[in-house]
């Protein structure tokens, strides 16, 4: 009777249970991968959009031609009587004021002319009388002469205020912009700063997101990487199994019995 020999080349039974918890572990995490939502990985949650900073540089923007104020201000320091706007509420006062100090002293030049007369011998006369009419014309126009010095250094004072007026409203309204696009500059440039250090906390957020979701396949990689150098550096094991062949007696006993099941069945 002849016999059959099998032989079988077989890792080491450690390493075949190693490739064996390797290929179900692999299978775990390729299905944890598949039924993962990428949107929890690559969604908008991990782009920073502007900040309060920024923020408030855009609605500032908004700003930069509102000079207008500056121009009507400026524009109502002009004209013939703008000056009036600019007139000090008390040069009136200070003009009576002068002008009754004027004429107390005046009066005081018209007694030095009759003691003048008493003392020549001509009080009453008609020479006091000269006198005292030139002194009081003179006097006259001294003090129409004073008036009107007041009321030219008042004119003068309140145009060169008007002037200076809308000097400053017109530097305000080119100064304005530029001063308020300096202000939105560094508001920008410090809302840029933050965010890109937010964008750089969420691009941290999504790669420790990414590791957690990947990390079971990593980690089954990894035993595989293990369990590949353990096959290559383990030597494998050979298993031979020798059975004795089937007689010519048995095969047809063996067909005989297979027919007459077949037979039985057909009758039934």
């Amino acid at each position: 009777m002849a016999e059959i020999t099998q032989t079988q080349v077989l890792p080491a039974p450690f390493i075949e249970a190693a490739g064996k918890t390797y290929l179900d572990e692999l299978t775990q995490a390729v299905g944890g991968i598949k039924g993962l939502d990428m949107s929890k990985l690559y969604g908008t949650q991990f782009v920073a959009g502007p900040g309060a900073l920024q923020t408030q540089a855009e609605q500032l923007a908004s700003g930069l031609g509102r000079y207008e104020p500056y121009l009507t201000a400026a524009q109502a320091a002009t004209g013939p009587t703008a000056y009036q706007a600019y007139m000090s509420p008390y040069q009136q006062d200070i003009i009576n004021t002068t002008l009754q100090q004027y004429d107390i002293q005046s009066q005081k030049g018209l007694g030095n002319i009759a003691q003048q007369a008493v003392q020549a011998g001509a009080f009453g006369g008609a020479r006091e009388g000269v006198a005292q009419s030139e002194y009081q014309s003179q006097s006259d126009l001294n003090r129409a002469m004073l008036q009107a010095q007041l009321l030219g250094q008042g004119y003068n004072q309140a145009q060169q205020a008007a002037q200076q007026n809308y000097l400053n409203q017109m530097n305000l309204a080119q100064q304005a912009p530029g001063l308020l696009g300096q202000q939105i500059s560094g508001l920008s440039a410090l809302g840029a700063q933050q965010q890109a250090q937010q964008q750089a906390n969420l691009q941290a957020q999504q790669q420790l997101a990414y590791q957690q979701a990947y990390q079971p396949l990593q980690a089954v990689q990894t035993l595989g990487q293990g369990v590949t150098g353990l096959i290559a550096g383990y030597p494998q094991q050979t298993q031979t199994q020798t059975a004795p062949s089937a007689s010519g007696l048995a095969t047809g006993l063996g067909t005989a019995a297979t027919l007459a099941g077949i037979y039985s069945l057909v009758r039934k």
